[in-house]
């Protein structure tokens, strides 16, 4: 959720900082079907059939990183990709190590009303003897504020390389790229050619 209300609020500050929406369309990105794939994998296992062999629900938590990890490589010439992918591999990390789960503290479970024992599978969640628990889900947005939810280092990874992406290929003026740097579909006609 925390992910969700970056980009959110991303998209939302585009065109008040002078960028196109539009523009979004028009990137080419290689190996969508990873990051879709990757995506709905997380949804199965965390929110459609969460009950079953928990070895199971970890194995395909770890597949989906490892689906998420190829679509990034592949992509990894798009402005904020590469913070994206650093963010990813730091909870990647944290979940290697924990066993497929992510570890997340109790404070930051308490704090986002989400401290509950559940046999059911969770992406995050209390673990015995996590390691590398500063990786893990050590940040929360507190229960009372919408969108509450625990996050980790890599997520703010993730979140701001997610808005740097949005804003330079929209072409905000918070960045210092133009988006004809961008490989995308087709040129804008309202954008002059550069000088050769």
């Amino acid at each position: 959720m925390f992910l969700v209300a970056i980009i959110a609020l991303s998209l939302i500050a585009v065109p008040i900082t002078g960028g196109r929406l539009s523009r979004l369309a028009d990137l080419r990105l290689r190996g969508k079907p990873m990051i879709v794939c990757a995506l709905a994998i997380q949804v199965v296992i965390v929110s459609v059939v969460p009950t079953g062999d928990p070895w199971l629900h970890r194995a395909f938590h770890l597949g989906s990183y490892l689906l998420a990890g190829a679509f990034l490589v592949a992509n990894r010439h798009t402005p904020g990709f590469r913070l994206i992918g650093c963010g990813a591999l730091f909870n990647a990390i944290a979940i290697f190590a924990n066993d497929g789960v992510m570890p997340a503290t109790s404070g930051a479970l308490r704090t986002a009303g989400q401290l509950s024992s559940t046999n059911d599978f969770v992406n995050s969640g209390l673990v015995a003897h996590p390691r590398l628990l500063f990786l893990g889900d050590i940040f929360a947005i507190p229960r009372s504020w919408p969108l509450h939810n625990v996050f980790s280092v890599g997520d703010v990874c993730i979140a701001i390389g997610a808005a740097i992406a949005i804003h330079v290929v929209c072409g905000s003026r918070l960045t210092a790229h133009r988006p004809s740097t961008i490989t995308v579909a087709r040129p804008d006609p309202l954008r002059p050619a550069p000088p050769t």
